[in-house]
């Protein structure tokens, strides 16, 4: 598919569709779109009436244009509110025009959607990841393909100029979208720790990326006692990766992110149930399949910053060598950690990875992570929690994450409710009491960060999305390397 921008006259443009977006209660024609209605003899506006079509956020409808039109279909999309225009609309809006066109069989598509800010590039790339996310469709483990194959072939983006770049770096933003979805969406029979080593490797090679994977020998060397205590039960060697983006000159700054990165949890000897939702845990490495696909866009929009990816990749299974609840784990800087839920499995394995990202001298830390059901609670299937121990980084990540269109809550880091992972006999516990989970498990991480900005996510709603949503169908979202990717280009 080829995404253009084009300073292409509205009214010079042909092809199979053209998309216009019409404000919330605004849709009187005026200027080029009123010319345009001239142009197709009265259609556009005969259409508006008909439809009784107000321009609300998310509508659409679609009529043929008959007679000898140079422009075959016609799609309206509500924009809503013009004076709650931001580039998300336009994302948005884009993904619902990209939908329409494959479903009316488009080959040539034309979309004429407001600039926002005098931004044409911004703009550009938002239409762009709208058009590229919602058309990944991922049919790798289907035995005969879809009976509607995509037919879009080309999409211009009117009114914006030729912006090649702009297009180039959302396709490269995207690759890395997609390359985290479907590594989630890819069964544990398929990813594991070995084969997500490999895919690490693989980039590392395709991208010109310093690698070192530190396999279990290793880790034992450097007291890996946490990370390690997971690890026990499976039959897979335990993989923990190490990525390195360095920029050309002298970097402006050295940030770690570290992924959550279990292929596969079935919650160990506090074994995951029926019904509660053991059959999707192949997603429990949504944070460090994000972190690669950060990676992938990183090293090929290449920013002046150097960037570490951190990801320790394990199954948590059950066997004769299994993690035992109570047993008392040692972490890597010392702090001993008494197990009372081998379910609350990645915690620990984050810890480990925590210590040794901040050994890199980094300026900030950021870990995610698909942690807690009790963050879907609190914030549902669309919103990610954040912890941070620093103002400054909370800011960059939510301003990261309002241009990406991912949301995210900053989250209390309540310094009283440690109180609840006390331990008689360690230095705590792994988990604490029901009621504000989510918390009590971003303060179990910050035991394994001394000084260094650090900021939690917690993604495990936002990572799956169980029907089509924005830019997303249903199944693995991609969230959130599109913040991470901003954040490191913004630093």
């Amino acid at each position: 598919m080829d995404i253009r921008g084009t300073d292409t006259p509205l009214l010079d443009w042909s092809g199979d569709a053209i998309a216009l977006g019409l404000f919330e209660n605004e849709t009187a024609l005026a200027g080029d779109l009123s010319q345009l209605d001239e142009k197709l003899g009265g259609t556009i506006a005969e259409f508006i009436e008909e439809a009784e079509f107000e321009g609300k956020s998310g509508s659409s409808v679609v009529t043929r244009i008959s007679g000898k039109s140079p422009i075959r279909k016609l799609m309206l999309v509500g924009l809503g509110k013009k004076d709650e225009l931001t580039l998300d609309t336009l994302r948005l809006t884009a993904a619902t025009v990209a939908r329409l066109g494959k479903t009316e069989k488009v080959k040539t598509l034309g979309i004429n959607l407001p600039v926002v800010d005098n931004d044409a590039s911004s703009t550009t790339a938002a239409i762009a990841e709208g058009i590229i996310l919602s058309l990944h469709q991922d049919n790798r483990f289907k035995s005969e393909p879809e009976d509607n194959p995509l037919k879009l072939e080309t999409v211009d983006i009117l009114g914006v100029g030729e912006q090649n770049e702009a297009v180039h770096q959302a396709q490269t933003l995207c690759s890395g979208v997609i390359l985290a979805r479907e590594l989630v969406a890819a069964p544990a029979n398929t990813v594991d720790p070995v084969t997500f080593a490999q895919t690490a490797q693989d980039l590392a090679q395709a991208y010109g990326l310093d690698i070192e994977i530190l396999e279990k020998d290793e880790c034992e060397k450097r007291k890996m006692g946490a990370f390690l205590g997971v690890a026990k039960a499976s039959d897979l060697p335990p993989k923990f990766i190490h990525l390195t983006y360095k920029p050309t000159g002298t970097p402006k700054r050295k940030l770690a992110i570290v992924g959550k990165s279990l292929t596969f949890d079935s919650g160990g000897l506090n074994l995951k149930v029926s019904g509660s939702g053991i059959e999707t845990m192949k997603m429990d490495m949504g944070g460090g399949a994000a972190t690669l696909g950060a990676a992938k866009a990183i090293a090929q929009l290449k920013p002046d910053v150097e960037v570490h990816f951190v990801c320790a990749a394990t199954e948590n299974m059950i066997s004769g060598k299994a993690m035992h609840p109570g047993d008392i784990l040692t972490a890597s800087n010392g702090k001993t950690i008494e197990v009372n839920n081998t379910d609350a499995e990645g915690r620990l394995t984050l810890a480990d990875a925590l210590v040794f990202a901040e050994e890199l001298n980094v300026d900030a830390i950021v870990d995610l992570a698909t942690l807690t059901g009790a963050c879907i609670v609190a914030l549902g299937d669309n919103i990610s929690g954040l912890w941070s121990t620093d103002d400054t980084l909370a800011e960059e990540i939510k301003t990261a994450s309002e241009t990406a269109g991912e949301k995210f809550w900053v989250m209390p880091m309540e310094e009283k409710y440690f109180e609840g992972l006390k331990s008689p006999i360690a230095d705590m516990k792994n988990t604490g009491p029901r009621a504000g989970g989510s918390i009590t498990a971003a303060l179990f991480l910050k035991q394994f960060i001394k000084e260094t900005p650090w900021a939690h996510l917690d993604i495990a709603g936002p990572v799956w999305a169980d029907k089509e949503n924005g830019v997303n169908n249903a199944g693995a979202t991609g969230f959130p390397v599109r913040t991470l990717v901003n954040w490191v280009l913004n630093s």
